[in-house]
């Protein structure tokens, strides 16, 4: 079993950030005493936090994916998760091509293409 300390600097942790994910309801180390101690387990359920948060899932995603009694509801955040994705994705793309629109001009706001897509953004008169 390891202690708080250990497992914080195994990971680059500060220690908050394990006491902060206990009281949300991701750790649950065992006590001797008033002291945490981690086991292997738990290390894995660190390890489990850390690439969920790279994949962009928030506290609550990751306490129900962990909570999860079935491989089906770990899917259904999953593609939860997934769509969020998706959206974030095409909203990026369509930031790109705002961006990279073929403009000889120095100044986007003569760009054609910037210029074609503000047009496609004015409703027509009714």
């Amino acid at each position: 079993m390891k202690s708080i300390g250990e497992v914080a600097a195994r990971f680059g942790l500060p220690t908050h950030v394990l006491r902060h994910w206990e009281a949300e309801g991701l750790l649950t180390p065992a006590r001797a005493g008033d002291r945490r101690r981690y086991t292997e387990a738990d290390l894995q359920r660190v390890a489990a936090i850390l690439l969920s948060k790279e994949a962009g899932f928030g506290l609550a995603d990751i306490r129900t994916m962990l909570a999860a009694g079935s491989a089906t509801a770990r899917r259904e955040v999953i593609g939860r998760h997934r769509e969020r994705l998706l959206a974030q994705i095409a909203s990026a793309q369509a930031a790109l091509h705002l961006l990279e629109g073929d403009c000889t001009h120095d100044d986007i706001m003569a760009c054609p293409h910037f210029q074609g897509l503000l047009a496609e953004r004015i409703p027509p008169r009714p």
